[in-house]
C-alpha cells in the first residue's frame, strides 16, 4: 500500500519541533537507554512494544499510551532522530490491530495484538475477488461449519502482502439464503496451512505487491471468527474506515525497513542493518512524501523557474496537498472530541486519488526526458518514475473513486441510492455472470 502525503508525511515543522518538549525528552531518553543495534530486530520491536512506543495513540489497555495523533507524531519523530528504526509496518498495524480492538473479543486482542505490536505475525488482506471488486458484498468465497471450525474455499485478488503474511483477514460467505451483506463473516486465517496458494501479481513497475489466493478446504477455528458470524459485513467496513483514513493520511515518520512476519526472516537479523538501509523505489518516494516529492523536487531543480503553465499545475497539486493536510487536522481534531464526521475517509481516500493522478502529468515534465528512464539509471534510482507508473493504483484500491462519491453522496448527502433488488433477496436468488444459484 502507499502513501498519500499529508500532514504527517511532510518533513515536520518549526512548530511541531517546539511542541511537546516533555513528551520529546522522555522519547528521547528512552531511546539512548534502550537502542542497541546489535539487537536483533524482534527484540527492538519487542522493547517498542513493551515500553509502548509502538503504536502510542492505541488505547493504553492495547500497548498504546493513549496520546493523539500529533503526539504519536512527535513520538516518531524522536525515535528517528535518535538513528533507530520505527515499529512495523504492514497491515497488521494499519488494519488488524485497530480492527480486532474495535470488534474482537478480549480474547483475540489478547491473541493478536502483541504479535500484530512487535511484528512478529504480518497480515494481509483476503476482500477482493475476481466478480466482488467494487461490488465486495458480492463474494462467493464460502466457509462451511465443521464442528469447531470453518472450512473455506475460494479466490482472493489484489491481495496485499499475501506473500509475506502469517494471517490473513478474511471475508467469507457463511450464510448464502440471505440477502448479500447479511450473509458474511470476517475471520483471522492461517496463511500458513495445506489448501492456501498464494501467487503474485506483477505490475508495470516490475514489482508484486499484490497476489491471488486460491483456497481450498482450508480450515479457521471458531474462535479466529471477528465480529460475531453473519456481522462481517460491519467488521469489514470497520477495517475499511481504517484503511481510507490512514491512505489518506499517510504515515508518522519512524518507517522501517525491516518487514514484520516469518516470511521475511528480518525478525532475526541485526536491528542496526535496517537504519537508513536501501530506500530506492517507489516506496521511499512515497515515504519521503508521496505528491510532495513532486513538490520538492520542482523546487530543487528549478524546473518550473521559466514555466508559468508547470508552476500553476505545481500550485495545483500544493493546494491539493494542503486541503488533505486540513481534512486530516480536522479529522484528529473530531476524533480527540469524540465524534465521528460522517464520509471524511472517503473524502481523504478522494483526495489521495487527485493528488496522485497529478504525479503522473507533473513528474516526467519536470524530469523532461530522463522522466522515460526507469531503475539505476533514471533520477533519483527510479523513485519518481516508478511513484508515476504507481499512481493510478490508489484511485481503485480501498474502493474505487466511484465507490467514494456514492458513499458520500448517500450517506452524508442523503441522495437516494440506485435502484436495486440486491440487497433483500437472498445471495443464492440472486442472478450472477454465472446464472442464478
Amino acid at each position: 500500500m502507499s502513501d498519500a502525503s499529508t500532514e504527517s508525511t511532510d518533513t515536520p515543522t518549526k512548530s511541531s519541533r517546539r511542541d511537546h518538549p516533555e513528551l520529546r525528552d522522555e522519547v528521547s531518553s528512552w531511546v539512548t537507554s534502550n537502542w542497541d543495534p546489535e539487537l536483533s530486530v524482534g527484540e527492538w520491536w519487542t522493547k517498542l512494544r513493551d515500553a509502548r512506543w509502538s503504536v502510542p495513540a492505541w488505547p493504553s489497555e492495547w500497548y498504546g499510551r493513549d496520546l493523539s495523533r500529533g503526539e504519536a507524531v512527535v513520538v516518531a519523530e524522536e525515535i528517528a532522530k535518535a538513528g533507530a528504526i520505527g515499529p512495523p509496518g504492514g497491515l497488521g498495524l494499519l488494519l488488524a490491530g485497530p480492527t480486532i480492538i474495535a470488534q474482537g473479543t478480549d480474547e483475540q486482542k489478547q491473541r493478536y495484538i502483541p504479535t500484530i505490536v512487535d511484528g512478529s505475525e504480518a497480515w494481509c488482506q483476503l476482500f477482493s475477488e475476481p466478480e466482488a471488486g467494487s461490488d465486495l458484498a458480492a463474494i462467493r468465497t464460502s466457509a462451511v461449519r465443521d464442528g469447531d471450525e470453518w472450512i473455506i474455499n475460494g479466490q482472493k485478488v489484489w491481495t496485499s502482502a499475501g506473500q509475506i503474511a502469517d494471517l490473513g483477514m478474511l471475508m467469507a460467505r457463511t450464510d448464502p439464503t440471505v440477502p448479500k451483506h447479511s450473509g458474511i463473516s470476517y475471520f483471522a486465517i492461517d496463511m500458513h496451512q495445506p489448501g492456501i496458494e498464494v501467487r503474485p501479481l506483477k505490475e508495470m513497475t516490475g514489482r508484486a505487491l499484490f497476489n491471488e489466493v486460491f483456497i481450498s478446504d482450508a480450515r479457521v477455528a471458531d474462535e479466529a471468527l471477528i465480529g460475531g458470524e453473519g456481522r462481517g459485513w460491519a467488521v469489514a467496513n470497520t477495517t475499511l474506515m481504517f484503511e481510507r483514513a490512514g491512505l489518506g493520511a499517510g504515515g508518522t515518520g519512524a518507517v522501517s525497513s525491516a518487514v514484520p512476519g516469518t516470511v521475511h526472516g528480518h525478525l532475526e537479523k541485526r536491528v542496526g542493518d535496517f537504519v537508513r538501509g536501501d530506500t530506492s523505489g517507489s516506496g521511499s518516494a512515497m515515504a519521503g512524501g508521496g505528491p510532495s516529492a513532486i513538490l520538492k523536487m520542482a523546487a530543487t531543480t528549478g524546473a518550473a523557474l521559466h514555466d508559468p503553465v508547470l508552476r500553476d499545475d505545481l500550485m495545483r497539486l500544493h493546494t491539493l496537498v494542503e486541503l488533505a493536510k486540513m481534512t486530516n487536522r480536522r479529522a484528529k481534531a473530531a476524533k480527540a472530541i469524540g465524534i465521528e464526521i460522517p464520509g471524511l475517509p472517503n473524502l481523504s481516500k478522494l483526495m489521495m486519488s487527485d493528488m496522485m493522478r497529478a504525479t503522473i502529468d507533473l513528474g516526467p515534465r519536470i524530469l523532461g526526458p530522463a522522466g522515460q528512464l526507469a531503475g539505476d539509471s533514471a533520477p533519483y534510482d527510479g523513485a519518481i518514475t516508478e511513484m508515476v507508473l504507481f499512481a493510478p493504483g490508489p484511485a481503485i484500491y480501498g474502493g474505487t473513486d466511484q465507490i467514494q462519491r456514492n458513499i458520500i453522496g448517500e450517506r452524508v448527502l442523503g441522495l437516494p441510492s440506485e435502484p436495486r433488488n440486491d440487497k433483500t433477496l437472498p445471495f443464492n436468488e440472486l442472478r450472477t455472470s454465472k446464472g442464478a444459484e
